[in-house]
């Protein structure tokens, strides 16, 4: 007789459960429309449909955790424009690299709040440097506040993708990160509840995240990863040799699972490009990384020609906005099965996976 398709005896195999919609991450707010990491980003990210928004995290010299990219603030604030701050103009090496700038280290939360946030690329993003001054920079419960915030007023969950930055560097200046931010996600009810996924590109800070809060079901930990044989900072500070390429072999996919819930690359190590600058044939990471059960989030789709793969690119020069080309460029990575974007621009994300 003959047995149907699956276990011999069995009858059919169940149908596999249809994976979840990807997410939406709004990468430092809609910062291709407002500066970033301003609660106008915010607000114009959620206002665009992002499931969760992403808060870059530093600390400030009394100890405040606050939202900024890099702990360099040169280019995304007026800093270099006041006076009063004109000393404190230094140079520092940061992960291995030497920066001149000013540094939030230097400064206490009351200095960083008389400073006004600012474009970093206004020469392509003009509507977004229209808003340069207006803005304050903010501290990390400011945006839980401003999250819980717009979640009670649309009555929908909003996510938060905080990122761990410089974790090393500032432990050895003696203003660690990681107690502090647990601290704050347990002050406050609503990262108690609600989703946060914490990011970051070193690994043993995630490892220690890992034994702190085990695994509640609010909270995942997301190992980032650049393209490469570059090593993680903590890694490369402890003279160890484990690099980002050997972390997303199969391999390191299964051994990166034992402390992180997502594998977040960025977006050419899914898809690479040609000499051409168009796209190649898909990697078999999201293949890979699903195999040893992590998520994919991959980053970061921008709207600009000059960030967009030559196959979606349009005629109005490189630095134009093309909304689109970034749209069909987006389909194309989530036709790969990946599990989530962090995107610039929101309202694009969301109608690229509205359309698929």
């Amino acid at each position: 007789m003959m047995i149907a398709a699956g276990v011999e005896g069995r009858g059919p195999a169940a149908p596999a459960a249809p994976r979840p919609r990807p997410i939406v991450i709004a990468h430092r707010g809609a910062s291709a429309l407002r500066p970033e990491h301003t609660l106008a980003a915010y607000a114009k990210g959620i206002a665009d449909g992002a499931d969760h928004i992403e808060p870059d995290l530093v600390v400030t010299k009394d100890g405040v955790l606050v939202v900024r990219h890099e702990n360099n603030i040169v280019e995304t604030t007026d800093v270099a424009r006041r006076p009063e701050f004109a000393g404190r103009r230094t140079s520092k090496t940061v992960d291995g690299k030497v920066e001149t700038g000013w540094f939030v280290e230097d400064f206490t939360l009351a200095e960083l709040k008389t400073l006004r946030a600012v474009e970093r690329l206004g020469q392509v993003r003009s509507e977004s440097r229209g808003y340069d001054g207006q803005f304050q920079l903010l501290s990390f419960e400011e945006v839980i506040d401003f999250v819980a915030a717009e979640a009670a007023a649309r009555g929908r969950t909003i996510g938060i993708v905080p990122e761990l930055k410089h974790s090393t560097y500032f432990a050895g200046i003696g203003l660690p990160l990681e107690d502090r931010f647990l601290a704050t996600l347990a002050a406050h009810d609503y990262t108690r509840r609600n989703p946060v996924e914490v990011q970051s590109f070193e690994v043993a800070n995630l490892r220690y995240l890992r034994r702190k809060l085990g695994r509640p079901a609010n909270i995942r930990l997301a190992q980032l990863v650049a393209e490469g044989p570059i090593r993680p900072a903590d890694v490369a500070a402890a003279g160890g040799s484990l690099t980002f390429g050997e972390m997303v072999t199969p391999a390191g996919l299964r051994e990166m699972a034992r402390y992180a819930d997502v594998v977040a690359p960025p977006v050419r190590s899914v898809i690479p490009l040609g000499p051409d600058g168009r796209l190649g044939q898909p990697r078999t990471l999201v293949a890979d990384a699903h195999a040893a059960g992590l998520q994919v989030h991959i980053w970061t789709f921008r709207p600009e020609n000059h960030f967009i793969a030559a196959d979606f690119r349009d005629a109005a020069g490189e630095g134009a906005r093309n909304a689109a080309g970034s749209i069909a460029e987006m389909q194309r990575y989530l036709a790969t099965g990946i599990d989530g974007i962090f995107t610039d621009d929101p309202a694009l994300g969301r109608a690229a996976i509205d359309g698929m």
